[in-house]
């Protein structure tokens, strides 16, 4: 096991100045105005195709968003490919062109068996690459946790979880669903881990004690885990940088998706000239894939050498932030209670006291019923000073907890209890799961 001491995720700071370093350069100069060509062209097809069939335009049903984040635009660059060679399997050919009546439409049977291949090639690599990013995180995960049981037992959460994830999607695929159901489907299994990733890492410093007791999860990683993906987080500074050309690889693998949906439709009626139409689309798929290989390649290049955790030097922290408790006096005779709210069966109540002044002090948790009855979950028990008070457990109800200080057996004698509380929320059977995947773009 790796040691975490003296370190701390990486910063946005940090980030700008590493990717400074690397300054990305794009193989075409001139995307746009091919992107504009084709979207001249589809425009005018889709005129032709209400003409023709008397129907409303398509354009809105097979236009997409360009997402924002680095990793699914992965996601939607795979997709589009998907479509397209989805339409280049001859059963999806247009009549006439099954037919190779002419020496144009033969011309165009060539281009697109060739295509096939590469696009074929071109989603191979992007699932290779979204892969190893996926190892590379995981990696670092399990080198910085205990070599034993636990990191075992993570890994086979994690083959099962990914077997049931992959299962959901075969069996949507069985079921007849499209494509895009295919690709909503696997965006938000993404979109699980993550979710499952931020309240792993967002809980407070007692939560990462828990984890780090139960699972031997450094807090150093779920400080990572949660700083990672917010909000003008470190990821921002890589999308900022290098969000733009993937952004116009993404509307250009759409652009050829639509032209070709379109082209197929008004093959056998279109008054537009076939070898221009051929042309163009040659000239936006080989753009298209060698710019995105390149993209790979670089970002690749920048994923392979960018850490996750640096030294607080580095990072620029000259002090570690302390944990916040409170503090509260409990006066001879009396007690002190804190009302703590659980709204999810199975969450956690996790508590962590200690004296600050005094001898001793007694402790209980009762759950609190609608009607006013109690049921103790924490026996009382009197505790010592000078010594922490950590303890949890599973909340079987949900609804009030009380939490109960006493002092109520002391005649002169007042204490002074530093405290703090956290309510856990479920997070799935195998909550460390998401670190698998949340940093596939690292993103």
């Amino acid at each position: 096991m790796a040691s975490t001491a003296g370190l701390v995720p990486i910063t946005r700071a940090f980030l700008a100045k590493y990717y400074d370093k690397y300054p990305y350069s794009p193989l075409y100069k001139e995307l746009s105005p091919l992107i504009d060509s084709i979207k001249e062209q589809y425009s005018l097809l889709d005129l032709e195709y209400q003409k023709s069939s008397g129907r409303k335009k398509l354009l809105q049903d097979l236009l997409i968003t360009v997402p924002h984040k680095l990793d699914e635009n992965l996601w939607k660059n795979r997709e589009q490919v998907e479509e397209i060679l989805y339409l280049f399997e001859k059963a999806h050919w247009p009549a006439t062109l099954k037919e190779q009546c002419s020496t144009s439409k033969k011309n165009v049977a060539d281009v697109v068996e060739k295509y096939k291949v590469v696009l074929k090639d071109l989603l191979k690599e992007i699932e290779a690459f979204q892969a190893a990013n996926s190892d590379r995180v995981y990696n670092m995960v399990v080198t910085y946790m205990p070599q034993d049981f636990r990191c075992s037992l993570i890994k086979q959460q994690r083959e099962r979880s990914e077997r049931k994830r992959q299962a959901e999607v075969e069996a949507l695929v069985n079921n007849g669903g499209t494509i895009r159901e295919k690709f909503a489907l696997l965006w938000s299994q993404q979109m699980e881990r993550r979710k499952q990733l931020a309240q792993l890492g967002s809980g407070s410093g007692l939560y990462k004690q828990l984890v780090k007791l139960l699972v031997g999860v450094p807090m150093v990683l779920l400080d990572f885990v949660k700083q990672i993906n917010d909000h003008q987080g470190p990821m921002e500074e890589q999308r900022e940088r290098y969000g733009p050309p993937v952004y116009e690889i993404t509307s250009l693998s759409n652009s050829i998706r639509v032209f070709i949906e379109l082209w197929w439709r008004t093959f056998n009626t279109s008054e537009l000239k076939t070898d221009e139409l051929l042309a163009l689309l040659e000239k936006s798929v080989d753009a298209y894939v060698a710019e995105f290989r390149h993209y790979l390649k670089f970002m690749g290049g920048v994923f392979e050498n960018s850490p996750f955790l640096i030294t607080a030097e580095e990072a620029g922290i000259t002090a570690e932030k302390s944990e916040d408790y409170e503090e509260i006096a409990i006066a001879p005779g009396k007690t002190h209670e804190v009302i703590q709210k659980v709204e999810s069966e199975g969450s956690i109540l996790a508590w962590d006291f200690r004296l600050s002044y005094g001898k001793d002090v007694g402790f209980q948790v009762d759950f609190i019923h609608e009607n006013g009855s109690r049921v103790p979950m924490l026996p009382y028990k009197r505790y010592d000073a000078n010594q922490p008070n950590l303890g949890d457990f599973p909340s079987p109800f949900v609804g009030q907890y009380k939490l109960v200080w006493d002092n109520s057996y002391s005649t002169f004698s007042r204490k002074v209890v530093r405290h703090k509380l956290d309510v856990i929320p479920p997070v799935g059977s195998q909550p460390t799961d998401g670190l698998t995947s949340d940093a596939e773009e690292q993103d």
